[in-house]
């Protein structure tokens, strides 16, 4: 569906939505894709975890954003929490993440918006056009490495864990306290929602892989891997002993 932009924001205001980009060294980027959201909404958030180049220059000229900095770099995932807290302070009752170095686009947030219109309790995940081709293989690796784990501990079939463009409601992911600070938050988030019985659902996106000497990723293998993993296994024991019970009682409320 092709609306115009005026509309779309009407939409973005109606349904009390934001846009919130987390971002860490993504001068290059970043501003790019503020231009790009903009044509959209004006209702956005960036979060500035403690970037050291020049982000926070590029961030200066655009006074309509919200921007949240502060000095030390604390991770994507401690950076959508601080963005959460301060969208559903200022009044904001849902929020899309998008990713700041330019690989998502923003013609696709009307995706996001359609589907909100039926799902209200449900985190909607962006599930990326993958064309193998052009996917390294350590992010092909990563993604079903994720989707396998995510399976084991709720017993729902995803194709994409791993994308960071995605809706949250506030009000219920706000309720919770986490304990994921970097990249593996954004699989804690779902896993702990889908066993309190909300829907993790799906929206087909656009994405734009870079060439590799234009790539900018802040993941690091070693770390990164060993901390999901870590997070995997107290999220599996959990699985057992409360999480797929839980979401098995939820999903026989529903019915009721």
């Amino acid at each position: 569906m092709n609306l115009p932009t005026n509309k779309i924001d009407k939409l973005f205001n109606k349904f009390k939505c934001c846009v919130i980009i987390p971002t860490y060294n993504n001068a290059t980027k970043i501003e790019g894709v503020i231009k790009d959201v903009l044509q959209y909404t004006n209702n956005i958030i960036v979060v500035n975890d403690g970037s050291t180049d020049k982000t926070n220059d590029i961030l200066k000229k655009y006074s309509s954003l919200h921007v949240i900095a502060y000095r030390d770099n604390k991770g994507k995932g401690y950076a959508l929490r601080k963005g959460f807290r301060f969208a559903e302070e200022i009044g904001f009752e849902f929020a899309i993440t998008i990713d700041s170095d330019g690989q998502h686009f923003a013609k696709d947030l009307l995706v996001f918006i359609e589907k909100l219109k039926k799902e209200k309790n449900a985190i909607i995940i962006g599930t990326r056009k993958i064309e193998a081709k052009k996917q390294s293989k350590g992010s092909s690796f990563a993604n079903k490495f994720s989707n396998f784990w995510f399976k084991l501990e709720t017993g729902i079939k995803h194709n994409d864990t791993q994308s960071g463009y995605r809706l949250y409601p506030l009000i219920t992911i706000n309720k919770k306290k986490y304990f994921s600070n970097r990249y593996e938050f954004e699989i804690e988030v779902i896993v702990r929602a889908a066993w309190r019985g909300i829907d993790i659902l799906s929206v087909p996106v656009n994405v734009y892989y870079p060439r590799r000497s234009e790539s900018i990723s802040h993941f690091r293998p070693f770390k990164d891997f060993f901390r999901i993993s870590v997070l995997n296994t107290i999220l599996i024991i959990t699985a057992l002993f409360y999480g797929l019970p839980a979401r098995f009682k939820h999903k026989i409320k529903k019915k009721a």
